[in-house]
């Protein structure tokens, strides 16, 4: 009697074993709702991370632009030092060359940004009205015109308590992440005085975070930690490079080329397009956008002249700047940017639109590994290989083949 109780519980313990324990899909489904459940009760305790989030807002500005500006200057201090120049010496005379540069902005650049700017804002009735003639004029406006006009009307019956009604939450919205101004404040100077104290210290010894974090890595996780950390840093250091590189000499392709045809505000729509040449596609085509406007507004003969200069600079630029600074480094589809671009930037806002796309490329560095780690320790890839399927159509019929039959039937 005992010999047959026994003999059914190891039956039903098989059977469970079988069914729940020893079923990868079972087990994997309870890690996901276990992840769940430890997502749902951090967010029923986020209050308690209010402290940390206070810092990481406080410290995410002069750490990330320590990190670009790192990036941008490493390469120089490492070709200074392969010839024999100390290190330090190195970062001081950067440093020296980087506070010149601002100097130089200040007191040149920025007063003529300045001018052209409030030239720009004082013209503004007259373009409005070199606009409306144009639509008046157009044969085919389609009441454009008129909808000007009702446009203007609005815009004057707009009540200021109204307006400021709507600007409020809008306000509220965009600085309630950083606590307030004084947080703001308090982080630019921040940022001011950290930068140049974590830049210094990463061009002298950045080198050495690789190897410290790799230290404290299990030995069997090390060579895939260590991918990860160098294939990502080279993703981010080659796009943010990149793209610093290519906004500067299109920022001096325009103002050169600006400056010859004497186009109104050449150097503000200058550094206005390098600017906006950080975010990929969409930066260097909203950036075209108003020196075309004020070309048409000013005459036809300035029109065709801007579009001449745009042409010549975007001739430069796919032709020889992209291919030599970015190259294809980053190996993402045009389409996929475009999409990480629409993402990131409802998710997180400017920074989603400049950062979004070397995140996006140290994920993909990271789910790389983790497919990689995933096919060398799971047994759904131990099967022989099976040649993939081709399918194409013959006289609108799918036919599937194997490459093998694909080939044979060129032969």
């Amino acid at each position: 009697m005992g010999q047959n109780t026994s003999k059914n519980n190891r039956r039903k313990n098989s059977w469970f074993w079988e069914l729940f324990l020893n079923n990868k899909l079972v087990t994997s489904l309870l890690i996901i709702l276990l992840i769940l459940v430890i997502i749902w009760v951090f967010g029923q305790i986020s209050h308690f991370f209010q402290p940390l989030g206070v810092i990481i807002n406080l410290l995410a500005f002069p750490i990330i632009a320590s990190g670009i500006l790192y990036y941008l200057f490493s390469p120089l201090v490492n070709k200074l030092s392969a010839n024999g120049i100390n290190k330090n010496i190195s970062v001081f005379t950067i440093f020296i060359g980087i506070v010149l540069l601002i100097t130089w902005g200040i007191i040149t650049l920025i007063p003529i940004i300045r001018n052209q700017t409030q030239s720009f804002i004082e013209n503004l009735p007259v373009y409005y009205e070199s606009i409306n003639q144009m639509i008046t004029n157009f044969p085919f406006n389609f009441g454009l015109a008129d909808s000007m006009d009702d446009l203007v009307e609005f815009i004057k019956q707009i009540d200021l308590t109204s307006l400021t009604e709507r600007i409020n939450p809008l306000l509220t919205t965009t600085f309630g992440g950083l606590g307030s101004v004084i947080g703001i404040v308090a982080q630019l100077f921040t940022g001011i005085f950290t930068i140049p104290i974590i830049l210094y210290y990463l061009l002298v010894s950045g080198h050495e975070i690789p190897p410290f974090i790799l230290y404290y890595v299990p030995n069997k996780y090390r060579l895939a930690v260590s991918r990860v950390i160098y294939q990502g840093n080279y993703q981010i250091s080659q796009y943010i490079r990149g793209q610093i590189l290519v906004a500067v000499a299109v920022g001096i392709i325009f103002t050169i080329g600006y400056t010859i045809i004497g186009l109104d505000y050449g150097v503000t729509l200058a550094v206005l397009a390098a600017v906006l040449n950080v975010i990929p596609y969409l930066g260097s085509f909203i950036a075209v956008i108003p020196a075309v406007v004020i070309g048409l507004l000013t005459s036809p003969a300035m029109f065709l002249k801007v579009v001449a200069v745009l042409v010549i600079e975007q001739t430069i630029e796919g032709r020889f700047i992209q291919p030599q600074i970015l190259g294809n480094s980053l190996q993402i589809h045009p389409i996929t940017i475009l999409f990480i671009l629409l993402i990131s930037g409802r998710l997180f806002g400017l920074s989603g639109v400049i950062l979004g796309v070397p995140g996006y490329a140290v994920i993909k560095v990271v789910c790389s590994e983790i497919y990689e780690w995933y096919r060398e320790n799971s047994d759904l890839y131990d099967d022989p290989y099976v040649p993939p399927l081709v399918t194409e159509f013959e006289d609108e019929a799918l036919v599937v083949m194997t490459p093998d039959e694909v080939q044979a039937n060129k032969e």
